[in-house]
């Protein structure tokens, strides 16, 4: 055995650390294929470790669906997260731009989600309500800091509402856009949502 597997062999994670290394490794699969096609033993055996001690942290595959995307949706709001004093006009493109670029990535994930979501599936269904009110809650504070928006978000009891309109129009254009139809390039897709969001709340 090379020194370094043997290394990694004899090293024991803690529950946070093989946690995260399998929902690491769950990530990166159901990115790369649909999820009927992405079996618990293959994650285990990437991983290292048994069946069983997957088990131990994920009850069904389901459960370790939803707890790989609850994992996503909290990297993403990382990676889309507003930059104090940067008008929102400015950010809109490079965030929508992130957000367009992970779809593309993990493409197979993100259609399995919401179909898994539509089809009421409630682990999935919890993951999706916090992960939407996450969001939510990160595009109106932006809004509210700027200075162009921030008065019509403070006083408008109706843009909660149109910013949960505009990511259930948001997902909705992903979907098709995934499938291809139309034929959109990214930056179409990116200009069509950052208009409609500046439609909304202007």
């Amino acid at each position: 055995m090379p020194a370094n597997q043997g290394e990694r062999a004899r090293r024991r994670l803690s529950t946070g650390e093989r946690r995260e290394q399998l929902l690491s490794v769950g990530a990166r699969l159901f990115s790369e294929s649909p999820y009927d096609e992405v079996w618990i033993e293959q994650v285990a055996e990437i991983a290292g470790v048994s069946r069983g001690l997957l088990y131990h942290y994920f009850p069904t595959k389901r459960d370790f669906f939803a707890a790989v995307v609850e994992r996503e949706s909290a990297r993403m709001l990382r990676m889309t997260a507003a930059v104090p004093g940067v008008p929102v006009r400015e950010q809109l493109t490079a965030g929508l731009d992130t957000y367009l670029g992970y779809v593309q990535e993990h493409a197979h994930g993100f259609r399995a989600f919401h179909r898994a979501d539509a089809a009421g599936d409630q682990a999935v269904r919890r993951v999706y309500q916090r992960a939407l009110a996450a969001q939510e809650q990160q595009i109106l504070a932006a809004h509210a800091a700027d200075p162009e928006f921030g008065p019509a978000v403070e006083t408008a009891p109706q843009v909660r509402l149109a910013v949960r309109g505009w990511l259930a129009f948001t997902t909705a254009v992903c979907l098709e856009w995934l499938r291809g139809e139309g034929a959109l390039s990214r930056e179409q897709v990116r200009d069509l949502c950052a208009r409609a969001l500046l439609g909304v709340l202007s």
